[in-house]
C-alpha cells in the first residue's frame, strides 16, 4: 500500500509539473503571441504616421506652390502698375513738353506779330515800351 500511495504521489507530482510545463508553454506562446502583436501594430502605427506624413509633405508642398503662385502674380501686378505707372508719367512728360513747345511757338509767334505791327526789322527786334516782353 505504501508502494501505491508513493507510485500516486509520483504520479500527481509528474502530472501536475506536466501541467505546469503546458501551463508555462501556454503562457510563453501567449506571451509571444502578444508580443507579435505588439509589433505588428507598432509597426502598422509607423506605416500609418509615415502614410499621414506623406500627406502632409504633400500638403505643404501644394501649399507652397499657391503661396509662390500668389507671390508671383502680385509681383507680376506690381510690375503692371509701375508699368502704368511710368508710362502716365510718361505722358505727362511729353505733355508738358509739347505745351511748352507750344507756348514758345505761340511767344515767337506773337513776337513777329508785334514785330509786323510795329513795322520793326526782325534782325533787330526792339520793343516798345507800350508792349509788355517777356
Amino acid at each position: 500500500m505504501l508502494e501505491i500511495q508513493r507510485q500516486l504521489e509520483e504520479g500527481r507530482k509528474k502530472l501536475l509539473d506536466e501541467v505546469a510545463a503546458q501551463l508555462a508553454k501556454g503562457k510563453e506562446a501567449a506571451h509571444l503571441e502578444a508580443r507579435k502583436k505588439e509589433i505588428c501594430d507598432i509597426s502598422h502605427r509607423n506605416k500609418l504616421r509615415e502614410r499621414e506624413r506623406e500627406v502632409l509633405d504633400k500638403m505643404l508642398e501644394e501649399n507652397q506652390k499657391r503661396v509662390e503662385e500668389a507671390q508671383r502674380r502680385e509681383a507680376l501686378e506690381q510690375l503692371r502698375k509701375e508699368e502704368e505707372w511710368y508710362q502716365e508719367l510718361e505722358q505727362i512728360q511729353r505733355q508738358k513738353e509739347e505745351a511748352t513747345r507750344r507756348k514758345k511757338l505761340e511767344e515767337e509767334e506773337e513776337r513777329a506779330n508785334q514785330m509786323k505791327l510795329l513795322g520793326k526789322n526782325k534782325s533787330r527786334p526792339k520793343l516798345s515800351f507800350a508792349v509788355g516782353s517777356k
